[in-house]
This record gives structure tokens, sequence and C-alpha cells, in this order.
């Protein structure tokens, strides 16, 4: 179930793809724990990280669209590939994970324009090992696409000036190519364009962060653009901006599946060898409950996650189930880990706060996810939009196998026109649901017809729509129906134990009674919600037996059984 980089045989891959894999992990072993963790502290620029991408060639394959990898078939835009990638990275550092996944932005809009020149151009600095920025965030308004105030100024004879600043930009210290984002002075229009760090008219200002990583505030000072550093101009550029992030949201649940991986192979060693008063800590029974839950937690994320990658990798126009999918990635499984972090720390305490393991890294780092590519509450606000039609208009569709193949992932840079959430449609979440017959899933169950209940019988009023705080409650049970669903399809794939999978739904029985009791104290409830709220709020099943089952086979087993070298 969890990530072993020194075991992990990456068998469903290609020679060359498992030599990637492979060879990161090799070089984050034979850096070792202290010096990962002194270069961390010091914030050094992982320039020995970069050297090794470069000579070895790490980031070209797996972020190469096969059309412009001179017929290689390990150049290939291949998801499950670079999930493989997030999670060995977040595993080792966050730092090292953010370069690779800005790349990937910055290379969005590349990817998903009709520039041929600057397609080419980006292939050829991805072979020669260089790193990319997506310039769109501004100081002043953020990630609002409508307020930007950099400049691109027609000057005629395809020539154009750039002037304004962005702000926030990974990257932005050594990118050879920065997508950004910005107006048409004269006639309004959106563009992207793409500029270089190194030209003498990008001015890198500062790094915003102390941080080990480069999160940059830049300026175009008159820099000089052509037609050829052109990627996309009005609706085009509005939607390669939105879709960017489409793509990129999806790396941001699996850094954190690696950070917490990592994270509870230290804990569970600790509690393991850890006795006091004459009991080993992980003999506790709260500790064994505080265990139990990060990793019904931890395998929930990874469950998830792993099947949303196929319906990422099948979309098309006809199918954008991911849609829902994708952005819960982001929201859903990067909270889940901070809930494992949560967890963990509680049993290993003060040890949390050591500058020599890995766990204070993590702690600091897990918080970051889930403000990314978008807060946890505008992804909300994106999820609420499909949960009519989930609910309650299910669509025939076929079904999606596991996606693991060495295929090119087209339909990423040819999305289309971002809108028309409301309309997507789903295939019938009860199939999932009924495919299995387990206690705590039959609970959950009827926690979600009583859902569907009070939203036919005491659905929000126009006041409480318009209330985010009362929207996010509401939120939060819809995401759990659709969370269910996919850990429940991709459980019954790889046959895990049923075990586990009611204990997953043990937790998430108690989330989903901790949400309706939300919704009940909020103060705009009626006492028609209230009522049924309260049959929305349920005890799990308890099963001794099971719990045992989860800790001696899937944590205990653990103890041990991963330790980074020194």
């Amino acid at each position: 179930m969890l990530l072993h980089p020194k075991k992990e045989s990456y068998g469903y891959l290609d020679s060359r793809s498992q030599e990637i894999m492979h060879k990161t992990i090799e070089f984050f072993e034979a850096k070792g724990k202290a010096k990962l963790k002194e270069d961390y502290h010091k914030q050094v620029w992982y320039k020995d990280f970069l050297q090794f991408v470069k000579e070895n060639e790490i980031f070209a394959p797996l972020l190469t669209p096969s059309g412009y990898g001179g017929g290689d078939p390990v150049y290939r835009w291949d998801t499950r590939r670079i999930c493989d990638m997030n999670e060995i990275l977040g595993f080792y550092g966050l730092p090292y994970w953010y370069t690779w996944q800005v790349t990937i932005l910055g290379l969005g809009p590349i990817w998903m324009s009709a520039n041929e020149t600057a397609k080419k151009k980006a292939a050829q600095l991805l072979k020669e090992g260089h790193i990319f920025a997506f310039g769109l965030s501004e100081r002043a308004h953020g990630a609002d696409l409508y307020s930007t105030e950099m400049a691109l100024t027609p000057l005629g004879n395809g020539r154009y000036v750039a002037d304004g600043g962005k702000y926030y930009i990974g990257n932005g210290n050594e990118a050879a190519m920065v997508s950004t984002f910005g107006k048409n002075s004269e006639t309004g229009e959106y563009v992207f364009f793409a500029v270089d760090s190194r030209h003498e008219a990008y001015e890198c200002i500062q790094n915003v962060v102390a941080w080990q990583g480069f999160v940059a505030e830049y300026a175009l000072n008159g820099y000089p653009v052509t037609e050829d550093d052109i990627l996309s101009t009005g609706q085009a550029a509005w939607d390669a901006a939105l879709n960017t992030v489409n793509v990129g949201k999806f790396n941001l649940g699996w850094a954190s599946i690696g950070i917490c991986t990592h994270a509870f192979y230290e804990a569970i060693t600790h509690a393991a060898n850890r006795n006091l008063y004459g009991k080993w800590v992980s003999d506790f029974p709260h500790i064994r409950q505080l265990f139990v839950d990060a990793y019904a937690r931890l395998a929930a994320m990874k469950l998830f996650s792993t099947r949303a990658i196929d319906y990422m990798r099948s979309a098309s126009r006809e199918d954008r189930r991911y849609l829902l999918y994708n952005p819960m990635v982001k929201m859903k499984v990067t909270t889940e880990g901070e809930h494992v972090i949560n967890l963990l720390w509680d049993v290993i305490a003060a040890r949390g706060f050591e500058k020599d393991v890995y766990f204070e890294m993590a702690a600091r780092e897990i918080r970051a996810l889930p403000k990314l590519e978008g807060t946890v509450h505008v992804n909300m606000a994106l999820v609420v939009k499909f949960m009519k039609n989930f609910l309650f208009n299910p669509a025939p569709f076929p079904h999606i196998p596991k996606r693991d193949d060495a295929a090119n992932d087209d339909f990423l840079f040819n999305q289309g026109p971002t809108g028309g959430l409301s309309q997507v449609l789903f295939h019938d979440y009860r199939i999932a649901y009924d495919s299995m017959d387990l206690p705590n899933l039959a609970v959950f169950k009827e926690q979600i017809e009583a859902f569907k209940r009070f939203l036919m019988a005491a659905p929000p009023s126009k006041e409480q729509s318009r209330d985010i705080d009362f929207l996010l409650s509401l939120g939060e049970l819809f995401t759990l129906v659709a969370y269910g669903q996919l850990i429940l399809e991709e459980a019954a794939m790889d046959n895990v134990d049923k075990n586990l999978v009611d204990q997953i739904f043990d937790v998430m029985v108690r989330d989903f009674s901790k949400f309706a009791l939300e919704i009940y104290s909020k103060p705009s409830s009626t006492p028609e919600q209230m009522d049924l709220c309260q049959k929305m709020i349920r005890k799990p099943h308890v099963d001794s037996a099971r719990f045992a089952t989860v800790w001696n086979d899937h944590i205990y087993a653990l103890k041990g059984a991963y330790e980074m070298n020194r």
C-alpha cells in the first residue's frame, strides 16, 4: 500500500522509466537524511538536485509530450508516471517537489499553445535540464486573472514590449521559460507569452519566502517580445491559465501522500521502540487508535488519488468527470494529509520538533499544500457545482479501467473551453457502494441517503446558498460521497484487505457525522434542517477483531521497515 523507496520495483513501467524513478531515489538516499536536513535548515538552493536532473535527463522524458520527443516512446506526458515522481519527491522533501511542480505549471501554457516554435524550444530546454515557471499571480491581486496588470504593448511588425510585475512565482530565479499571463495594453485581450529569467530586462526582485525553494517576485522592464514568444491570446489564453491549473492541481495530493508516508515510517518505528512506564508506546490503546486512524486516512488518500488518475487519463470532451475528482485530489487529499500528520504528531510528541528527523520538516511542509493552486475554499466552491448531477442525475458511462499503460495524455493539453461545470455528468456512484458488503460501509450508505433527504426536503435557502461558510460544510458532506466512491473502486481493483476498507469507512462515518453536526450548529440552520442533520449523525460499527487485524497486519508490521540513509 505505502511507497517503500528501497523496495519499489515500478514493475508496470518500461525500463527507462524505472531507471528514472530508481535513480531519483538513489540520489536522495546517497545524499542522506543528515545532509537533506542541513540543506533544508540553511535554505540551500538545491543545485545538486538540478545538476542530477540535468545529467540524467530526469524531467525531460516525463514532461515532454510524445510529439516533441523525437520519436522516443519514453518521452510522453503520462499522468501515472508523473504521480510516481510526485510521490517520490514529496517523500524526500517538498522543496524538491516544488521545483518539479512549478516546471509542470510553466510548461502547461506552452504545450497547450499552437506555437510550434515555443514548443520545440521548450522540448530542447527540457532535454538540456532547464526548469520552467508559471507567471500568473500578482502581488495586489493574487491569482485574480481579471485584474492582471502585466501589460504587453504592440510596437508593430510582430514586436511587443512587456512591462509589469509578478509575485509568488516558483523557479522565477532560474527558469529558462516563464509562461507569463497579461493583457494586451491596446485591446485588453488576455495573452500568454514566454520570457527568459536570464534576460537583462527581467528583474528577479526577491525570494518572497524564507525557504529552500525560490518563490520569486519578478518584474519585466521593457522586456522585448516577438511573435515566437506569444503562446496564446484572448479566450485561448484564459483557458490555458485555468486548464494548466487543472493539470497542476493533481500533483499536490501526491506530494502530500509522499510526505505522510515518510512521516508514518518514522512515527511507527519511534513508538514501537520507545518504552515508557514499563510499556512500549505502541501498546497504549490511545496510541493504537491514533495510528489506525492515521493509516486509514493515508490509505484512503492513496486509493482515491490512484483511481482519480484513471479518470484524468481517460478524460475527453464527452467525459469530464475528472473536473470533480481532480480538485478533490488537491483539496480533500491535502487536507487529509494535515490530519495524518496531526495524528502522528500526537504519537511522537516532542520528537516531532527535533532537527534530525524527517518529521520536523513534514509537519511544516504539509500545511502548504492545501493552500497552493487555489485555497480549499476556492476548490470547494468548484466541487459543489457538481453535486446535483452526481447525486441525483446519473448517466451511463463505460467502465474506466486501470490506466498504467504507456500512453501520452493528449487531452490534458486540449481540454477546450472552461465552464459548464453544472452540466458535467457522472455515472451512478451506487455501483461502487453496492460492490461490497461491509458493516461501516452500510452505515455510511445510510448517512448518504439521509444527506440526500436533507437536500430534497430542506435544501439551502437563497441566503444560505450565498453563505460560503454554510456551503463549505455542505460541500464536505458531498465530497465524502465522491471520495468513498473512488476508494471503493480502487480497493476492488487492487483486492485491498476488506478489514482495511471497513476501517477507512469507520473514519468516514465519524467525519460525516462531524460535518452534519457543523450544519446543525450553523446560525442559519432551520428546525427541519437540524432534524435531518441528526439523522446523518451515526456511530461507526465497532469490531475489535477488525481493528486488531489492521493494527497487526498493516501498521505494526511497518516497524523498522524503512529508514532513510544517514
